[in-house]
This record gives C-alpha cells, structure tokens and sequence, in this order.
C-alpha cells in the first residue's frame, strides 16, 4: 500500500508538468536539391584554404592574424569559461565529500557541582549524494555540455571570419597596390606625352590648347596618386589591427594578378548544414535549450538526496575515542510553489522554440550566402573576362589614335579620349580581377572554410 501511494504521488507530480511541448511545425527545415548556379558534388574543401593562391606572404599573415587577433583570443575565453560552467553543472552529478576537525579547552561545572576540566576533539568525514532518478541533472549537464560546443563553434565561426578578413584584406591592399602602379605607369606616358606636345608647340607644330590639355592630363592622374597612397596607408593599418599589431608596413608577395584563384569548391546544400560553423553554434544551442527543458520539466518530480557521516570524538574525560557516525536520507517533494516551476517550464520552452528558429534563420542565411558567392565568383569572371577585351580594345585604340595625331591626321582629342578610357579600363580590370579573388573567398567562407563538425563532435 505505501509503494502504491508513493508510485501515484510520483505520477501525479509528473502530470502536473503536462505533455512535451513539441517543436513548432514552422521551424522545420528542408534543404533545396540544388544550388541555384548548378553547384554540385561533394568536394571537401581543405582546411587551409588559403594557401591555394600560392603566396608564401599571405600564409605568414594569415598564421599572425590567427595567434594575435584579439577577438579570437575573446572567443577563446568564452570557451574557457562554458568549459569550467560545464564542470561544474556536471560535478553535481558526483558525491560531495567533506571533512572537518575541531578541539576545544574548557572549564565547566560537572553534574555533581564540582569544578572539571577537559581538552577535546572531534573529526568527521560527511558524504552527499543526490539520486537522479528523473534525470534533471543528467538532463542539465547534457545542456552544459551542448553549450560549452555552442561556444566552441562560435570560436570557430569568429577564426573563420578573420582568416577571410585577412584574405580579403590582403587582395585589396595588392589591388591597390596594383592600382598605384597602373597610375605611376599612365603618368609617366602622359609626362612624356606632355613633353612632346611642349615640343611641338614650342616649334609651332601644336597649339597652346593641346599643350594645356595634355598638361591638365597629366596633372588629372598625377592627383590620383596620393590618394591611392593614403588608401594604401590606411589598408596596411587596419590589417595591422586585424593582426593584433601596431600600425606598420605589411609584407608583400605575389603582384595582384599572379594570384590566381582555383576551380570553387562545390558542395550540395544539405552538406552545408554540417560544414559551417554557425550553423553548428545555432544547433547545439537548440540541443542546449531542449536539454534545459527537460530539466525544467523534472524539476517537478521529487529529489532524492542521501547523506553520510562519520568520526571520532577524544576528550581527557573519556578512556578511549568514540566513533560516531549517521545515516540518513530524504526526499523532497514539491507540492505548491505559486506556478514557479509552470512558469519555469514555459520558459524553458520558450528558449526552445527560439533556439529552433534560430537554427532555421542561421541555415537560411547560409544558403544565401552561399548562392550569392556561387553568383559573385562566376559573374565576376566574366566580368574580368569582358574588360580584359575593352582594355585590349583600347590600348589598341591609344596606339592608332597617337599615330594618326603624330602624323597629324587627327586631333589631340582623340588621343586624350583613347588615354582615358584606357586607364579607366586598367583600373577596371585591377578591380575586377581583386573582386574575382574576394567572391573567391566569400564562396570559402561560406561553405564553412574548412572547418570541420566531425571535429568538433570529437571533443
């Protein structure tokens, strides 16, 4: 009879939790078949990416930015603090042991009404253990543990963002290095250009108009220098800060259109949902939600706790040491807490379904991105494709139009005309060849870099 009222009482707390909310139907996710841009297969995609362009610099700046860059060293640290929160949810689960001593002198009146003295000390061993029988504590380490790999993830998706950052940085600071150079070599063409027309004026060949226009040429480029060389400046600083470094000059390797970026990785987009880091954040962190409802939900259920201790006590009135020890256990029991432990569990409840949002919302992103670098790396090429033409075009057009000028059969304008729609041409294809590279890493970015979720489920 007891058993039978101990086993209803029991099943009456657990009906007071209700039924397990489920996961709501719209945050469900299917992955489409395919890619947009017709991607597909399953090529892994190397851990170090990077090194496919093939410049020694690049590498060297890419391992800095990974060992001095201080939001990696934050993210580290949010790793070593869910990693200690895990211990020590989990050492709940585990007997507490405690020890203590103590020794007294004391003068006192025995029952006999005569004066006494006595030195005495004890020592004591006690035990704990709480019984999980309804699992909250399994149910709340399994949450930790799926935090501390949240953690973890977010630390991956932040290393990833720098390499790429470092990456993009890197490509922009040799197009603009690429882009000082195309402007030193148009100057010097237009200073020579300027001396001959100085020549010809001077001899009567030209007048002083074509002098001033090829004079305001020269001057039009010379001003663009500066620019560039200010732009340069303030690239090299923001990699030093990515570097975690003081502002300086960063080393250079391959010249901008020596880099060369290999065939895109391809993947399907279901395999996205495994390769990228803040997808897997987004997951454990719903793992972690779900395991924290569990645990909000056996918090209506009764705690068993057993309890140990034991010792000896010695004194100068007693023949021998006493042994003293106890036993005991308890069960606690919830039965009226004003709808705390309701209010609890919705909440608990809550965090899940957002954290099941949050996934969804993470995986959709993804696949934006990666369809918007599939775009970027095919339309790019063509891009670069199509102004390599123009500039052919237009160096060809330079050289026709500075022969008919020469030979006086056409004006100055023409030349002028031909020698700015070939620098915009050069600048055009330094650009387009630096946004072919970028769309490039954007596509390794997004499809996770690397990183690997079979390495991370390991730990």
């Amino acid at each position: 009879m007891r058993r039978s009222a101990a086993l209803a009482g029991f099943v009456a707390l657990a009906a007071c939790a209700g039924p397990r909310p489920a996961i709501p139907p719209a945050a469900s996710l299917a992955p489409p078949p395919a890619w947009r841009e017709g991607a597909a297969g399953m090529a892994a995609i190397r851990d170090e990416w990077w090194k496919a362009f093939g410049d020694p610099a690049l590498d060297a700046m890419v391992a800095r930015a990974i060992a001095g860059n201080s939001d990696l060293a934050i993210a580290a640290g949010r790793v070593a603090e869910a990693r200690a929160q895990y211990g020590i949810v989990r050492s709940q689960q585990l007997p507490s042991l405690g020890a203590g001593a103590g020794g007294q002198r004391e003068r006192f009146v025995n029952p006999f009404g005569q004066p006494a003295e006595q030195t005495a000390g004890q020592a004591q061993l006690q035990a704990a253990y709480e019984v999980d029988l309804f699992g909250r504590l399994a149910s709340g380490t399994a949450a930790a543990r799926a935090a501390l790999l949240a953690s973890e993830a977010a630390r991956e998706t932040v290393r990833l963002a720098i390499i790429s950052s470092a990456v993009s940085g890197y490509i922009q600071l040799r197009a603009l290095d690429a882009r000082l150079e195309v402007l030193r070599q148009t100057l010097a063409a237009r200073t020579d250009s300027l001396r001959i027309a100085r020549r010809r004026a001077e001899a009567g060949y030209a007048t002083n108009l074509e002098l001033r226009q090829s004079e305001a040429e020269a001057r039009a480029t010379e001003q663009l220098i500066p620019t560039t060389e200010l732009a340069i400046r303030r690239q090299e600083d923001a990699l030093s800060l990515l570097l975690g470094e003081s502002p300086r000059a960063i080393e250079r390797g391959a010249p901008l259109d020596r880099l060369a970026p290999p065939p895109p990785p391809e993947s399907l987009p279901a395999a996205l949902l495994r390769q990228r880091p803040d997808i897997a954040q987004a997951e454990q962190q719903m793992i972690a939600a779900d395991h924290s409802l569990d645990a909000a939900r056996a918090a209506f259920m009764p705690q068993v706790q057993l309890s140990a201790s034991g010792g000896y006590v010695a004194s100068t009135l007693l023949t021998d040491p006493i042994g003293i020890f106890s036993l005991g256990g308890s069960v606690l029991a919830p039965l009226f807490a004003g709808g705390r432990l309701r209010a609890q569990a919705d909440a608990a409840a809550a965090r899940r379904d957002q954290a099941a949002f949050g996934y969804q919302r993470a995986a959709l992103a993804a696949f934006r991105d990666v369809e918007d670098a599939l775009a970027a790396v095919r339309r790019t090429a063509e891009q670069e494709q199509v102004v390599v033409a123009q500039r052919d075009a237009l160096s060809g057009a330079l050289r026709l139009a500075t022969n008919r000028y020469r030979a006086g059969y056409s004006p100055y304008l023409d030349q002028l005309d031909a020698q700015r729609g070939l620098l915009g041409a050069e600048l055009a294809l330094v650009q387009a060849h630096a946004d072919r590279l970028s769309a490039y890493v954007s596509l390794c970015q997004s499809l996770g870099g690397g990183w690997s979720a079979e390495r991370l489920a390991s730990r």
